[in-house]
């Protein structure tokens, strides 16, 4: 039940695709879904028949420029609630915003990350160590042995100190979106860039989508639940990627340098 709203850019003259989805669903919890929460440490009592009824709502968002100079950006929000067999309601929040560029701009990575810490410094010190950490962690390639990007902010199943405090974090987040983004956008979606540089973009955006279908749970949540509106999960999937046999870029190249951050996470704001 429920449903919600894309809206999706395609063909723009500095976005190549970028799209956003708002969504309200709600319904009973598929077994392969339960599942995988309850891999991750959820304890979740079913009915008799099995049945666990939940709702979920969250926005989220998938930037892909045409400029190779500018990065990709994803946020997503979202809560999540689930009442078991004895009407006890399990709720709690997740999400992140996190930076995905072709090419290693230092400047930039700096301004994303401090804009973020500073948005949950407003809540807790000790929350955007643990949540860059959780985010260069999560948005790990296994296959490839390196990051989908150079991070930013990731959490899920916070359900402390109370909902109310939580809900106002993650507002701080959310509002962190623009400031941390936008001006990178305005600064480099003019750049001047070569065939080979967007080339080296398309390669990038291969990987992207590898671990948006194999990994992301999000993804993986969303093809596994019955009657679910498939062109709106895959719309975080860019425009145009390529996949290359056995491509790897010169020593001391700037395509060898983003690798290496992208295979080595770095602190950016200390």
């Amino acid at each position: 039940g429920g449903g919600g709203i894309s809206c999706v850019l395609q063909d723009g003259e500095v976005f190549e695709k970028a799209g956003v989805n708002v969504s309200v669903v709600f319904g009973q919890l598929s077994e392969e879904a339960a599942r995988q929460m309850r891999s991750r440490g959820k304890s979740l009592k079913a009915a008799e028949d099995g049945k666990l009824p939940f709702c979920a709502m969250g926005v989220s968002s998938v930037i892909h420029p045409k400029n190779p100079h500018v990065p990709t950006m994803h946020f997503n929000y979202r809560y999540f609630e689930i009442e078991e067999a004895d009407g006890t309601v399990q709720w709690w929040f997740g999400g992140g915003t996190d930076l995905t560029p072709t090419y290693l701009n230092e400047e930039d990575a700096v301004h994303f990350h401090k804009t973020l810490k500073e948005a949950c410094d407003k809540h807790d010190l000790k929350l955007y160590p643990k949540y860059k950490k959780w985010c260069d962690d999560y948005f790990y390639i296994k296959h490839r042995g390196e990051r989908r990007g150079i991070g930013g902010i990731f959490f899920d199943d916070v359900d402390s100190p109370s909902k109310e405090e939580v809900f106002q974090f993650v507002q701080s987040c959310a509002k962190a979106i623009v400031p941390c983004y936008i001006p990178i956008v305005k600064k480099h979606c003019h750049d001047s860039f070569t065939p080979e540089e967007k080339l080296w973009q398309q390669l990038r955006r291969g990987r992207y989508v590898e671990f948006n279908l194999v990994y992301d749970r999000g993804t993986k949540f969303g093809l596994l639940t019955p009657g679910s509106r498939i062109e709106s999960i895959l719309m975080s999937l860019p425009l145009t990627a390529r996949w290359e046999y056995m491509n790897t870029p010169p020593e001391s190249s700037k395509e060898a340098e983003i690798l290496e951050v992208l295979r080595n996470p770095k602190d950016w704001v200390h």
